[in-house]
């Protein structure tokens, strides 16, 4: 694992995830208290117009914070500003990316996204990681 404090700009922390399982979604329903079932049930995702379920935007915003949790140790994220570009649907496969675009003494800005395996973008955003060791 690199230290997250010597990353240059350019440089990107990266993770994909398993594919979006229904069980996931569940899980997370029960852990967000958002039970709305566009999230759970086809038939209930169809009547809105969607092609089946989607996965929870929240869902997709709280697995990027992975790419930083094994840097706890050496600082934190201050700042979080996200935008929705997709949905993420079963089956999906999802890769969460963060490159650094700017470094100040004592933070790090990133450029963050996370992709679908067909390289659309479902979610974009920045994240500023406050340095606390180094």
């Amino acid at each position: 694992m690199s230290n997250i404090l010597t990353l240059e700009k350019g440089k990107t922390l990266s993770e994909t995830l398993a594919p979006v399982s229904r069980m996931d979604l569940i899980k997370y329903s029960g852990a967000s208290g958002d039970f709305n079932p566009i999230h759970t049930v086809d038939e209930e995702a169809k009547k809105t117009g969607l092609p089946g379920i989607i996965a929870h935007g929240m869902w997709t915003m709280g697995n990027l914070a992975k790419l930083f949790t094994p840097y706890y140790e050496e600082g934190f994220i201050k700042d979080y500003r996200i935008r929705f570009s997709g949905m993420v649907f079963i089956d999906d496969v999802i890769k969460l990316v963060a490159t650094v675009t700017a470094e100040e003494e004592q933070e790090i800005a990133f450029e963050v996204k996370a992709v679908n395996q067909a390289g659309k973008a479902v979610l974009k955003g920045d994240v500023t990681f406050v340095k606390t060791n180094g």
